[in-house]
């Protein structure tokens, strides 16, 4: 479903005739520039979709005689579609507008052109058809890299993310993560408005990152590149120790890479999660430490082997 409203303020639309309809039960991020209907062929019509009438569209209109304009206006208003959008600023015809008042049609404008408004209209409704979470955790940008910290209530979550943000990086969400699928391999994750740029740290209570630290210590969205599980250490579990095979974990069927780092009295954790982030960058870029420490031992095994 799309709001009404916010699809108007969102991209920034005139309202040339207003409607009824406060919601549209729209499942896809498509628009349709409704060329052939004008012309009358209407099998695969998307009906479902707002239709767009561009240049192109509009002079076609123009061409037509009254009569055979608004019978043409007439058959593809009955239909039922959610508005109608006009772009370049154009001016629609009367009839367009009459009749879309007659079926409870709302005819909006743009001044961009079609393509540019194609663009923007898609990117803003596949952020609200989306599929949406909300997790647990404490989402920061770290040299870069979203970092999602993830533990159990009190294994030091917030506490790592405050002294990260001491050290330059920058707050999305703390406790409570919105995390949107943008894409079918992207996560994008902010906070919730109410608990927005504020942190809970046990002992002290709430805090205002944003007005403590200032506005660089703050961000609004970020991707989820990389997800750090705190945990309590345990003497008896085998943590990884050369990192030559990499863990994943499953976010809305997204697979996002893991580090689990074993919280231990002494640890300064906010150093290993930078640490972590830029090994991570460099895993992106191509180069492992660990696949290079692997080299070069089987190197020189092969090299003493050979001397053999």
């Amino acid at each position: 479903m799309i709001r009404v409203d916010e699809f108007v303020n969102a991209l920034q639309l005139t309202t040339l005739s207003p409607s009824s309809v406060t919601e549209w039960p729209i499942e896809s991020a498509d628009l349709n520039r409704p060329g052939l209907q004008l012309t009358g062929h209407y099998d695969y019509f998307a009906k479902e979709r707002p239709q767009v009438i561009g240049k192109a569209e509009m002079a076609y209109l123009d061409s037509l005689e009254p009569s055979v304009r608004r019978d043409c206006l007439e058959t593809f208003l009955s239909h039922p579609i959610p508005c109608v959008i006009i772009c370049r600023g154009m001016q629609p015809p009367e009839e367009l507008l009459q009749l879309a008042r007659a079926h409870d049609v709302p005819v909006f404008q743009t001044e961009l052109v079609t393509t540019r408004f194609f663009m923007k209209a898609i990117i803003y409704m596949n952020q609200c058809l989306a599929p949406r979470a909300t997790l647990h955790g404490v989402l920061l940008e770290v040299y870069g890299v979203g970092v999602l910290i993830t533990g159990r209530s009190g294994v030091g979550k917030s506490e790592a993310a405050l002294e990260l943000v001491k050290r330059g990086h920058q707050l999305v969400a703390d406790d409570v993560v919105d995390v949107c699928k943008v894409a079918d391999d992207r996560l994008s994750g902010e906070s919730p408005e109410m608990v927005r740029h504020l942190m809970e740290i046990r002992g002290i209570g709430i805090i205002d990152i944003k007005a403590m630290y200032g506005i660089g210590s703050v961000l609004m969205k970020k991707s989820i590149d990389l997800v750090i599980h705190l945990e309590k250490w345990d003497e008896k579990k085998e943590y990884d120790r050369y990192g030559l095979t990499d863990e994943y974990t499953s976010i809305m069927d997204v697979k996002i890479p893991r580090i689990v780092l074993p919280v231990k009295p002494g640890r300064n954790l906010a150093i290993i999660i930078e640490v972590a982030a830029r090994n991570f960058s460099l895993k992106r870029l191509g180069y492992s430490a660990a696949q290079e420490l692997d080299r070069r031992t089987t190197e020189m095994i092969n090299a003493r082997m050979n001397q053999l």
